[in-house]
């Protein structure tokens, strides 16, 4: 099997519901199968840890999902254009895979949810591949060969699948939006088994 790791840090549940999607999408590839993972808040008070497993949803990532995936897809609400500190954080404690070359040739995509519809969606998914390049995976966005690219008016980019949550968390996931997520995870899905495949 060909396993993609999706990972993500969700605040109000937006984010987390375009990680099922893409796991779904990563799904709808045969011998793709999507290990979902996300991540606790980043508390204020230094003594404050989070629970070793969370009371529901997905675990917690480890450093071993990331060394033992063969794809990454990467999510996490917008904060000021940039990701948010649970997800900085937990790349901040990658360095053991960086020495190592780990995730060296895999490839990898992105994606957000904002409250407003210019709310820094694309400096988001940016920012988000910064570490991924450093680490020397192979960024996979979504072409324009996605028909939906061109007639989305709520989220969607070349960079990686965007959702508009609206500034009360009450926007569902757009048909297009869905549409998107689930061409990320089948596109990461099936780049990754070309990559599997390719002699060494």
């Amino acid at each position: 099997m060909t396993d993609i790791l999706v990972l993500y840090y969700s605040r109000f549940g937006a984010t987390a519901r375009m990680a099922d999607l893409i796991a779904r999408g990563v799904e709808e590839v045969p011998g793709a199968r999507a290990r979902v993972r996300t991540l606790p808040p980043v508390s204020p008070v230094s003594e404050a840890t989070a629970p070793a497993v969370p009371p529901s949803g997905p675990p917690y990532a480890e450093l071993e999902d990331l060394e033992q995936c063969d794809g990454l897809i990467m999510g996490s609400p917008t904060r000021f254009g940039n990701m948010a500190a649970p997800l900085r954080h937990f790349l901040d404690g990658t360095s053991p895979l960086w020495l190592t070359g780990a995730l060296a040739g895999k490839p990898a995509a992105v994606f957000t949810s904002t409250g407003t519809m210019h709310g820094g969606q694309e400096s988001t998914l940016l920012t988000m591949m910064l570490p991924l390049l450093h680490h020397g995976m192979l960024l996979t966005g979504l072409p324009y060969t996605e028909a939906t690219l061109h007639s989305t008016v709520t989220g969607g980019s070349p960079y990686g699948a965007t959702h508009w949550a609206g500034p009360n968390n009450d926007k569902p996931i757009s048909d297009d939006e869905r549409a998107l997520c689930l061409a990320l995870g089948r596109r990461v899905a099936r780049v990754a088994q070309a990559l599997k495949n390719l002699p060494a």
